[in-house]
């Protein structure tokens, strides 16, 4: 405690330096912290379960030939057919059980309450393997998923039944409406279980076995060519992950050979021995199954990275005020250990100083902590943003606090271990306190003002390349006129409507828009555009070829009468859907100019027929059309061979998405849909209402994510640097004030005195802005994957971020360089 109360004295004699330091420190601290937050929900934290590192993930890679069906649960290597999770569950021994799950879309309505939110289809083992235990009521068990489109139950997530139902303990047995369907309510999912898919949060969990009554026209549950629930599984107690993944293969390999390889159809030799050669993987299950678990890793360790040089820029800065405030503390220290006090005394009490420093700065930091994740909120994209939480939880907390604890120590150390041994005799007699310091404690100084510079240089390369990636993405091409354009779905089908019924409420919807003031055009998709959705098949077409290996793989969208007129996408030949091509009419089908190209049609598309069920399939459907190449579900991908098929030719169309092109103001416009929506039908509920601009910055919201945060951390880290810069130029001037008064006393020019200084400032930034040139090298070549037409070397961005960094450093050179020219010389000679 005493030692504790000298640090708070000795702190707040110089309140300003003090406060400059704990803003400092909290700048730094802070952003670690609330890039933490992200970091440890989307990579670090496990599923709130018991025993999560006894969980594995189960994948099949290899040859999936017929249709498959991926999610953000995982991709495409992940998913396995309906029969062959059933073989696996009821034969294998080294689990206590396998579980199923696959997300969907679904309209609620209870006593009124309507919500278009989600839901997770999920085996009867898919609670008990997970081991948790019901809030309110009961889980699903395997007696409640044993017969396909047979049990209508239902389990309620906690923060639906919170938010949404009041907490109220009645609902157990009652009815809610799930995609049109009633279904009994038999219990409330535990507090803070959000499932097993990071970045869904469902509201209602249903036995994977209605999959045919939730997402209506399913009908692969004995496909054993769909490929579409997710596997995991909970490992015996005295069971290895060799073990198991030995066992389940001895059950795996047998049904691809016996069973499923016979079935397969137009399979080249090579194709077969790889589909014969397929083994099941297990991976660590703790964190469940997601897609953002690889997707946000690679920029969450960059925007780290960032954070973390930040801070080190920080304790650069901290470290040089403690050896300039170490320097005017050495006759303090001698007098202490000519008194006898030890060297540990001492040390304790300096890093006491040091840590008390670094906490308070920590305590500050959760404010800042707190605004940034604010920041970061209002930038990520509503879906993103839902799935986070943006409050400082504990394991935040106590990060900061070791961050602090740890800092207090790195910038303190070698301040306190250079100033407890100083030459006794020397210092007292000099007698005033302020010595120049040792030859290394300069050296520190300097070399930690280049290690700044330096990562200042990397810092602001970095974010020169995200920016000027960001750039390239805003000028992409996207093929079509987005502005004025108000984009949003309806799923009828999922209110019990019948196709026939979603084909006139479409049409109704239609009209209703049409007709409203301002509306120039209004069409219709059944895959939104740019939402990051593909739907794919392989095609047939005429006079192309197609061996059991040629890729005959195209893109396809459903689109209504007018669909690019309406879009702005240039018809090139043919003619555009009209309200005609109706479900008893003649097939037809329009390509874009990437389907002609790699199908060999040239610009003599139209005319020619085709066949959209595989690469064998009969020619059903003849090409009316041949429109421009536009973006189809990325902005940043490559536009890929897509055809498009009027959406009322579909026998089971049950949701669209609507373009509403309008003159009026689309943010004002919005406003105008639900209402037109409630005039048809009061119970459907109007899904990811938004412009179409506004989808097209979401669809590249990572890229704006890490431009604005690289750029904001890299303008802090010059600034810390800058500081650093100040100081330690300030007081070097401020110890050679006899030396540059002698020097002008002899007829030094003001003129040579400001260059003496600049000059000093001039062999900091080249040294550390070459290292800080080759550090950002390296860190483009890392960040490559995430740069879009950009090289990770980018001479212009290098250019700039030297001339940059430059200018900042002659500018916090000038004054200490301007001040020590203003020196007079009878003042400095008789200067202490």
């Amino acid at each position: 405690m005493a030692n504790l109360k000298l640090a708070f004295r000795t702190l707040f004699k110089t309140p300003f330096v003090t406060v400059v330091a704990i803003m400092s420190l909290a700048l730094g601290i802070g952003a670690n912290a609330a890039i933490f937050s992200l970091f440890d929900q989307l990579l670090l934290r496990p599923l709130p379960v018991p025993q999560p590192e006894r969980l594995v993930n189960l994948s099949a890679p290899g040859p999936k030939p017929g249709s498959q069906s991926c999610s953000q649960a995982g991709s495409c290597e992940l998913v396995f057919s309906y029969p062959m999770f059933r073989d696996l569950e009821r034969a294998q021994t080294v689990f206590t059980g396998i579980a199923a799950h696959r997300t969907f879309g679904a309209n609620l309505a209870y006593h009124g309450q309507t919500l278009n939110g989600g839901g997770m289809l999920v085996s009867g083992s898919y609670f008990s393997v997970l081991g948790v235990q019901p809030a309110l009521g009961r889980l699903l068990t395997t007696a409640d998923d044993r017969t396909v489109g047979s049990h209508f139950v239902a389990v309620l997530s906690h923060s639906y039944w919170e938010t949404h139902l009041g907490s109220n303990p009645g609902v157990v047995d009652e009815q809610i409406i799930v995609n049109g369907q009633s279904m009994t309510i038999i219990g409330v999912a535990p507090r803070g279980f959000d499932g097993t898919t990071l970045g869904a949060r469902p509201q209602v969990y249903v036995p994977i076995s209605m999959r045919g009554l939730m997402e209506p026209g399913f009908r692969d549950f004995d496909n054993r060519r769909s490929y579409w629930a997710y596997l995991f599984a909970r490992l015996k107690p005295d069971v290895s992950m060799d073990r198991a993944r030995s066992a389940i293969n001895g059950i795996y390999k047998p049904i691809v050979n016996d069973v499923e390889a016979p079935l397969q159809k137009e399979m080249s030799a090579p194709t077969m021995v790889r589909f014969r050669a397929k083994e099941i993987k297990l991976e660590d299950g703790r964190k469940g199954q997601s897609s953002i678990h690889g997707e946000a890793r690679t920029p969450l360790l960059l925007l780290f990275s960032i954070t973390a040089i930040v801070l080190v820029i920080a304790c650069a800065n901290i470290a040089n005020l403690l050896l300039a405030r170490a320097a005017n503390r050495a006759l303090e220290m001698a007098v202490r250990l000519s008194l006898g006090a030890t060297r540990r005394q001492l040390l304790i009490q300096l890093l006491t100083e040091s840590c008390l420093l670094a906490v308070l700065g920590g305590a500050v930091s959760l404010l800042v902590a707190h605004w940034t994740l604010n920041v970061i909120a209002s930038i990520l994209p509503p879906d993103a943003s839902e799935s986070l939480h943006f409050q400082l939880q504990m394991p935040v907390v106590y990060f900061a606090a070791a961050l602090s604890v740890g800092t207090g120590l790195l910038f303190g150390l070698f301040p306190a271990l250079h100033s407890t041994r100083p030459d006794l005799v020397t210092t007292l007699r000099a007698n005033s306190g302020k010595t120049s310091g040792a030859r290394s404690a300069a050296r520190f100084r300097t070399s930690l003002v280049t290690a700044q510079i330096a990562l200042s240089m990397a810092l602001l390369v970095s974010a020169g390349l995200f920016t000027r990636s960001l750039f390239n993405v805003s000028r992409v091409d996207l093929g079509l006129k987005a502005d004025n354009i108000v984009m949003f779905r309806i799923s009828p089908a999922l209110n019990g409507y019948k196709p026939e019924q979603s084909r006139q409420l479409f049409e109704r919807v239609e009209d209703e828009l049409g007709a409203m003031p301002g509306v120039t055009a209004v069409t219709s998709s059944t895959v939104p555009l740019l939402s990051g959705n593909n739907w794919g098949n392989n095609v047939s077409v005429e006079g192309f070829k197609a061996g059991p290996d040629t890729d005959a793989n195209s893109r396809f969208n459903e689109v209504g009468p007018g669909y690019f007129a309406a879009l702005g996408i240039p018809l090139l030949a043919g003619r555009d859907f009209t309200r005609s091509d109706a479900l008893t009419a003649p097939k037809v089908a329009i390509v874009n100019e990437a389907f002609a190209k790699k199908f060999n049609l040239g610009r003599d598309a139209v005319g020619k027929r085709m066949g959209n069920q595989g690469r064998t399939s009969p020619l059903t459907m003849e090409i009316v059309g041949l429109v421009r190449n536009a973006k189809y579900s990325d902005v940043k991908r490559e536009i890929p061979p897509q055809f498009f098929k009027p959406y009322r030719q579909d026998e089971n169309l049950g949701g669209i998405s609507f373009y509403v092109r309008t003159t009026s103001d689309p943010e004002a416009f919005m406003a105008s849909i639900p209402k037109v929506l409630a005039r048809l039908d009061a119970n459907l509920p109007v899904e990811r209402l938004r412009t179409l601009p506004q989808q097209v910055r979401e669809n590249v919201f990572l890229d704006r994510f890490i431009s604005v945060l690289s750029a904001a951390f890299a303008c802090l880290a010059t600034l810390l640097a800058a500081v650093g810069l100040y100081g330690v130029l300030a007081y070097t001037v401020s110890q050679r004030t006899r030396e540059i008064g002698l020097r002008m006393a002899l007829g030094a020019a003001p003129s040579r005195v400001r260059a003496m200084v600049l000059r000093q400032v001039a062999v900091m930034v080249l040294v550390g802005g070459a290292i800080g040139l080759a550090a950002a090298v390296g860190l483009g070549r890392l960040a490559q994957s995430l740069l879009f037409e950009l090289q990770g070397s980018d001479p212009v961005v290098l250019v700039g971020a030297a001339v940059t960094l430059t200018l900042v450093a002659m500018a916090a050179g000038f004054i200490p360089a301007h001040r020590a020219s203003q020196v007079e010389p009878m003042s400095a000679l008789r200067y202490e």
